[in-house]
């Protein structure tokens, strides 16, 4: 039957409930809707609107598939279920998925444009998602192409190769193991479309995968450098894996396109380049990365004025 705009399974799995009191409350939306890619991310489905949205999320855990709604009470408290046989890994996940492992000790927004932001976004708190395959994959996708063509390919990938989420949710899949992703014949990555470069970092970081997994809990610069010794793994990558599986405050995604113009924008009025960027954000190491999301949180971003970089049209469809 149909709810809304929520097709569920006539016959549901069993499921697992469980319900969280935040010692450090944080708002579900602002920690969640980050990790979806686009709005038609076939692993993020999000039913209703405002804070007491239901939050879906098709995961591949170590202990195999899961699917994961999240909702909150007007008190804060988080309310989740689950099901498949990872249901159990991602209720353990949540709490660091929401910031509540993070540690913001030593940050001050001394900074008088950081110290206006900190007083309309609050404290900010940096998610660990614990999943490194599943925040590689959509951030390789995303190098060097525009967000539609990025978020495109990404839905095709998963919808093609991936597979339905565990539970009542008909609309919600879950990542293409790497096993599934080592075999994807060139010709077919180029109809995602994915070009060769970036197709070649997904199969060369499957094929590692069990060892990139392993550095949940490494320090940030070890994470770094495991990363980018992968062929077509680079500092942007690897900033974006770190702050979404590993939840590094400190990691920053220079090469961005639009990150260090946003920044130096809201500090100075005019946009910055990548070395402007870090000068300004060495003495607040190691947060740099709260930094940026502080402010992008307060609505950082400079006005787009000039037209939009068009999708590429010469890959076959």
């Amino acid at each position: 039957m149909a709810v809304g705009a929520v097709t569920y399974r006539r016959r549901v799995e069993t499921s697992l409930t469980r319900t969280w009191r935040l010692a450090h409350p944080v708002g579900l939306g602002r920690m969640l809707l980050g990790r979806r890619r686009g709005p038609g991310d076939p692993t993020y489905r999000l039913e209703g609107v405002g804070e007491r949205a239901r939050h879906w999320r098709g995961l591949r855990t170590p202990e195999g598939a899961a699917a994961l709604v999240l909702h909150q009470d007007p008190d804060g408290t988080v309310h989740g279920e689950a099901w498949g046989p990872g249901a159990r890994w991602a209720f353990d996940s949540v709490p660091g998925l929401l910031g509540q492992h993070d540690d913001p000790t030593g940050f001050t927004p001394d900074h008088p444009v950081l110290a206006d932001a900190a007083r309309v976004v609050g404290e900010v708190r940096v998610g660990a998602g614990g999943l490194v395959m599943e925040a590689l994959v959509p951030a390789v996708i995303e190098q060097k192409v525009t967000g539609q063509e990025a978020f495109a390919g990404f839905r095709r990938l998963v919808q093609r190769y991936g597979e339905r989420a565990p539970g009542p949710h008909e609309r919600l899949f879950v990542q293409p193991d790497p096993e599934r992703l080592r075999t994807i014949p060139s010709w077919e990555w180029l109809r995602l479309p994915v070009d060769p470069a970036r197709s070649r970092a997904v199969v060369t970081a499957a094929r590692v995968a069990d060892s990139l997994e392993r550095t949940i809990g490494l320090p940030g610069d070890e994470v770094e450098r495991r990363l980018t010794s992968l062929p077509g793994i680079g500092v942007w990558t690897a900033a974006e894996v770190r702050q979404r599986a590993h939840g590094d405050a400190d990691a920053v995604s220079f090469g961005d396109y639009h990150v260090a113009k946003d920044v130096g924008w809201a500090i100075t009025g005019e946009p910055w380049d990548d070395g402007e960027l870090a000068a300004f954000l060495e003495p607040y190491r190691p947060h740099r990365n709260r930094v940026v999301t502080l402010l992008l949180l307060a609505g950082a971003r400079r006005p787009r004025h000039g037209p939009r970089m068009a999708p590429r049209t010469h890959l076959p469809r």
